[in-house]
């Protein structure tokens, strides 16, 4: 049901207190003695969840944020509105996760449209950024796309966003969580960062609560504080997954959960509803047409603008999973689309100004030295202070045409869960370029088996 009709019945004023806790207790709701009505009566103790504790100010530090959104233009406005026209707008959004209106959710909703409207403004100008991201991922695993609203309240919409126990990213992944769903780690690269890969990894993990679960109250309660912790609840509860929802272990819950779920229904009703709110979002001028190509060799931030007419902080808002602004080789680097073609006509130049520690001649020793990070790091720092080094590839000919060989067309088998961005990094191509490849696909959906031209 749309509507927690438990949590609708105390929501009449004129019920007395002792009255409505006998009655709820009739139906199960109380543990030691403590009702949910308590509970509900405490909820300003609740922990809000870390992005909702993020000012507008702190927002327009975020460096995909920070040359790319301006205040939005005209007046607003706080407005307020009673019960039953936020109990219709919310039955109005049209998903199949359970969006009750009750004082928890209530108290929720008034801060994301008072205290919190200024950083819910420049969450929106983001979010043009963003959930065409997030909306692709949840859509090829066949989730609600109201899911998208998560990382409004993990994160607010920030890929640099680390919190007090160590999540990361837009979507807040813990190491081992991020790990297991594929996002690698280490002291160069952080995929939990990376928009596109984290997202992936989002909504698979989402998927498999689900499954296990059963509702998606208690799958978002999982994402939160782990699907064991649910498992205790309903446990406690004397419930079981797939014939229980969020509010039936409500009260079994860890006290930070009891408030995620009710933020994330009021983060979903703020995001469609902000205008009627007086919110005005801002403008945003995000380079929403990217592409990705895969360097063969390590470079950093600095060397890719001097050369592809783009700036450091442009590089490091798209490029977030970076943490040291160093690419390592055989990495994925993500550019505007204007910007593409100046990498593709510079390559060379651009791996020729990072000093090599390679295999010299045939005339030296033969034994080539391999750069750990630490030498990798003094020797990226040097490049950019005027050290140059000329690179040691040797370049074939691009003049005589004798010397050019015709590449063999080659085809390749899309697997569960590619993407084209993803095909290219494996077969060192680009997006563009399989599209100009294949001109059958359309809006880049493939599709698992679909055949796949990458040369």
């Amino acid at each position: 049901m749309k509507t927690n009709y438990i949590y609708n019945i105390y929501m009449n004023k004129k019920i007395i207190i002792t009255c409505l806790s006998v009655f709820l207790t009739s139906w199960g709701f109380a543990q030691d003695g403590n009702t949910l009505v308590e509970d509900t009566i405490q909820a300003e103790a609740f922990d809000m969840p870390e992005g909702m504790l993020i000012g507008e100010d702190e927002l327009m530090k975020e460096s995909a944020n920070v040359n790319n959104l301006t205040p939005g233009t005209g007046v607003g406005r706080t407005v307020s509105y009673g019960d039953s026209v936020l109990i219709s707008r919310l039955s109005r959004i049209p998903t199949t996760i359970d969006l009750p209106l009750n004082e928890v959710t209530r108290k929720y909703i008034d801060t994301y449209s008072t205290r919190m409207k200024n950083s819910v403004a420049v969450m929106l100008g983001a979010s043009n950024f963003y959930n065409p991201i997030f909306e692709e991922a949840l859509e090829r695993y066949g989730l609600p796309l109201e899911l998208k609203y998560l990382p409004v309240i993990e994160s607010a919409l920030r890929p640099s966003a680390t919190s007090r126990v160590g999540a990361a990213g837009l979507w807040q992944f813990m190491i081992t969580t991020g790990k297991r769903y594929g996002l690698e780690v280490n002291t160069l690269v952080d995929e939990r960062r990376d928009p596109i890969k984290s997202s992936e990894a989002a909504a698979r993990y989402l998927r498999d609560l689900y499954q296990m679960f059963g509702d998606w109250g208690l799958a978002i309660a999982g994402y939160n504080c782990g699907e064991g912790n649910v498992q205790k609840a309903l446990t406690r509860s004397g419930n079981q997954a797939g014939s229980a929802d969020f509010w039936s272990v409500y009260n079994h819950l860890p006290k930070e959960t009891r408030g995620y779920v009710p933020a994330f229904v009021a983060a979903t009703y703020i995001m469609n509803y902000y205008c009627e709110h007086g919110i005005v979002p801002h403008e945003a001028s995000l380079p929403l047409e990217s592409d990705t190509v895969v360097v063969r060799h390590d470079v950093n931030f600095a060397q890719i603008a001097s050369k592809c007419r783009v700036s450091i902080d442009e590089l490091r808002a798209i490029n977030p999973q970076y943490r040291r602004d160093v690419i390592p080789a055989d990495y994925t680097l993500r550019l505007p689309a204007g910007s593409i073609e100046y990498f593709l006509a510079s390559e060379d130049s651009i791996y020729g100004n990072v000093p090599q520690i390679a295999v010299l001649s045939t005339a030296s020793s033969g034994v080539g030295s391999v750069v750990g990070a630490e030498n990798m790091m003094v020797n990226l720092t040097s490049s950019v202070s005027g050290n140059t080094q000329t690179n040691t590839r040797q370049k074939t000919s691009r003049s005589t045409s004798s010397s050019k060989k015709q590449v063999a067309k080659k085809n390749v088998t899309v697997k569960q869960g590619d993407t084209l961005s993803a095909i290219a990094s494996r077969n060192n191509t680009t997006v563009e370029q399989l599209r100009k490849l294949n001109p059958s696909i359309k809006k880049d959906r493939i599709f698992p088996d679909q055949s796949v031209r990458v040369k």
